[in-house]
């Protein structure tokens, strides 16, 4: 399977795409949600997209709306990863249609746990 982490710290996406690749995923990687629509259009078979929300050119929310504003995503499973832990920040997200809500720090085990409840780990 394949995943497409979006974040706009490299650091953030080292982590990230080590854990995914731990548990068998391929990783892509995106800078921005630009970026990141760029890379989902070309490369369908993408699973899931763990999305930062702080990030410049298009932040993780903007990202979010306009993949489910696709049908052709419907099934994409998207997971936020974020510092933001506002519960309104938090319902905003699930209400516009993220599957998983992690903040970051994060550990492994929380990252397979929400995969788990997915059903992709």
């Amino acid at each position: 399977m394949k995943v497409l982490i979006i974040d706009d710290s490299r650091a953030a996406r080292m982590v990230i795409s080590r854990i995914m690749q731990n548990i068998g995923f391929e990783t892509i990687e995106a800078g921005n949600g630009k970026e990141a629509l760029e890379k989902l259009h070309a490369t369908p078979e993408i699973s899931i997209c763990m999305v930062d929300w702080n990030m410049p050119v298009m932040n993780g929310y903007e990202f979010i709306c306009e993949v489910r504003k696709d049908q052709i995503y419907t099934d994409l499973k998207l997971m936020m990863v974020t510092t933001e832990n506002e519960a309104s920040q938090i319902l905003k997200a699930l209400a516009a249609g993220v599957d998983e809500y992690v903040m970051k720090p994060f550990t492994d085990e929380v990252i397979i746990d929400k995969l788990s409840f997915m059903g992709l780990a």
